[in-house]
């Protein structure tokens, strides 16, 4: 763990600095967070709803954060762990189904105004949001973030393997997509 994370920890447990140390865990982690469920759920008055809920989740959480991990890890789950229960709330209450839902997330790509469709970061942004909420968590997560997968084993809760293979095929899914698009 960063020394500065065991730091902002100890003072988190501090009556006297919690707060401030809790500000302080916001404003080093919050960009990072924000664009990875920015990535999971597109819409950014979605992200910011989800990352509203994770910041209460973590302060709620962080009293008992036994440091098996390290912080950003445990934030990543976190900030993963919400935004997919957001996208799941979502297909319950629309009850369509996932084709549906991933036709949804690539349309709001689509409906951006900035959207330019023969820009490659578009076509890469709408490939992305056509692969299995899965593939598009590994993806993301390696891509954008460059987590080592022994890290996203720990956020996931799944074997290296797995996520090499899940990266692997989402890899090649997006390039077929943007091939073909």
């Amino acid at each position: 763990m960063h020394a500065d994370d065991k730091e902002l920890l100890f003072q988190f447990h501090q009556t006297a600095t919690k707060e401030r140390a809790f500000t302080a865990i916001i404003k080093k982690y919050q960009e990072k967070l924000y664009w990875h469920v920015r990535r999971l759920v597109v819409d950014h008055d979605d992200a910011n709803d989800v990352l509203q809920n994770v910041f209460i989740k973590v302060w709620k959480g962080l009293e008992n954060f036994r440091e098996d991990s390290q912080l950003y890890t445990w934030l990543y789950r976190i900030a993963t762990n919400e935004g997919l229960t957001f996208l799941e709330q979502q297909k319950k209450r629309g009850t369509i189904s996932l084709d549906t839902e991933e036709a949804g997330l690539s349309n709001k790509v689509r409906s951006d105004s900035n959207f330019d469709a023969n820009k490659l970061e578009w076509r890469l942004q709408v490939a992305i949001q056509q692969l299995p909420e899965k593939q598009r968590v590994v993806f993301n997560l390696r891509y954008y973030d460059e987590m080592p997968y022994q890290e996203m084993s720990r956020i996931l809760d799944t074997s290296e393997g797995a996520l090499k293979a899940s990266y692997h095929h989402a890899a090649r899914k997006i390039e077929e997509f943007i091939r073909n698009y």
